[in-house]
């Protein structure tokens, strides 16, 4: 996950974006998806018969309201993402919509600016820096982290069971999945003056105005916060009193490759990208999996129970829905790409949630199979030189998360009244913003 780089100064709002949009040049006259909105309510809410569409009609397509070449096809996916010499990483951080000036100058006057760190790094600082956050996400890491997710999970069940009981029903996104991966993120990164909801209250507020398409005045808004955000980041890299060993510690101690130690604003931009990654996506990815979960006939009492279907269920949830949907690049030179010639400079919207559903490589890819052969396959996490390095975490939260849940609320099922929960639907991120349950009978669920 990663965040526009805006400079210090106030840049124009052609130039906060993702630059200008590159016209299609190959896909022909006719648009077989011209009335495609990737922010609508109905691609938001079921964007599989568009993403079926894509890969059979169009599966390069150019998007004229985006400017973004729209890949939807795994091995298309894949082949980008293992190819970062050809399609760089640079527009990872770019705005999805530009921001307005008076966003920009909220944000410039707090000093914001992320330059190249992870995900958007194309240069020879990448591997070291990558090397800094691997350490804090390592197989032996999360291993040993497990004592601790469990701990926190049942911390914040207690009150969500004595809820349940008294009122017959509660989110478990609000009380339980969203706060979960906050808490134990600043547990293993050492994550000190701040509490939970704040941090999760500026995590999402990036998101939403960074991916989204809000109106100005919840721009505005929301440019606070990122400001405050970014102000508490700034001081606490700068202040030196972080722990050695936690992760500030860690990059006040690295090197560039030049010998020279990492500058305030590259530690600013890793710490904005981990603190983020690590809470809202995976706060995103336990909603779901919970929510599938819940809503699988027969699955519910088997997760708290059978070993390792937890961790199958999280993979077939990161296969078929994965809370980051898309991803970006661009094309340093002109290309073929699924038989479609890109122009040099093409930025590339590669669809994920997409590729996890092509029939090519995932038969009969509707149907929720925890026990998938090649399930492992899936890209939510990426591959190649930018992966993600928490991957090993969020796989791992999300498995704790749904045994813990299932063994402690065996006798709730998602509330039956009421309106569809809404979803987030950002460019780059989709998950349910609540998972309302209610007791199947009070004895049950306390």
């Amino acid at each position: 996950m990663t965040f526009p780089a805006l400079d210090a100064r106030v840049p124009s709002p052609a130039t906060a974006g993702h630059g200008p949009a590159v016209g299609p040049r190959s896909p022909g006259t006719r648009d077989p998806l011209g009335l495609l909105d990737l922010f609508g309510d109905g691609f938001v809410r079921d964007p599989y018969p568009w993403l079926d569409a894509l890969r059979s009609e169009s599966p390069v397509h150019y998007d004229p309201v985006t400017g973004l070449w729209l890949v939807s096809r795994y091995h298309d996916a894949r082949r980008v993402l293992l190819d970062p010499d050809l399609f760089r990483p640079d527009n990872a951080q770019h705005a999805v919509s530009p921001l307005p000036v008076a966003a920009l100058r909220v944000l410039a006057r707090v000093g914001f600016t992320l330059p190249p760190a992870l995900a958007n790094n194309g240069t020879p600082s990448h591997p070291g820096l990558r090397r800094v956050v691997t350490r804090f996400f390592n197989a032996q890491r999360v291993e040993a982290a497990v004592p601790v997710i469990e701990r926190i999970a049942d911390e914040l069940l207690d009150p969500v069971r004595v809820r349940i009981a008294t009122t017959g029903g509660c989110d478990l996104f609000t009380s339980f999945a969203q706060v979960l991966p906050c808490r134990v993120l600043m547990e293993l990164l050492g994550i000190q003056g701040v509490d939970p909801a704040t941090l999760i209250r500026w995590s999402d507020a990036s998101l939403e105005l960074f991916w989204g398409r809000p109106a100005l005045e919840r721009q505005l808004e929301l440019a606070e916060l990122v400001g405050e955000f970014h102000q508490w980041l700034t001081a606490t890299v700068r202040s030196g009193t972080a722990a050695s060993s936690s992760f500030i510690g860690a990059l006040a101690r690295h090197r560039l490759p030049n010998g020279k130690a990492l500058d305030v604003e590259t530690a600013v931009g890793a710490c904005f990208f981990v603190f983020i990654a690590g809470q809202s996506t995976t706060g995103q990815l336990i909603a779901t999996v919970l929510r599938r979960a819940l809503a699988e006939s027969g699955l519910w009492p088997r997760a708290a129970r059978e070993a390792g279907l937890a961790e199958a269920w999280v993979e077939e949830v990161l296969r078929r829905e994965p809370p980051v949907t898309t991803w970006r690049r661009v094309a340093v030179r002109p290309t073929e790409l699924g038989g479609v010639r890109l122009p040099e400079g093409a930025q590339l919207l590669l669809m994920l949630l997409g590729s996890g559903s092509d029939p090519a490589v995932f038969p009969d890819p509707e149907q929720m199979c925890p026990r998938r052969a090649n399930v492992r396959q899936h890209l939510a996490f990426g591959v190649g030189r930018h992966r993600c390095p928490g991957a090993s975490l969020a796989r791992m939260e999300a498995a704790v998360a749904l045994r813990a849940v299932a063994r402690r609320l065996p006798g709730v099922r998602l509330t039956a009244k009421g309106a569809p929960s809404p979803m987030l639907g950002l460019l780059s991120f989709r998950a349910p913003l609540h998972v309302a349950v209610e007791a199947i009978s009070r004895t049950a669920a306390s």
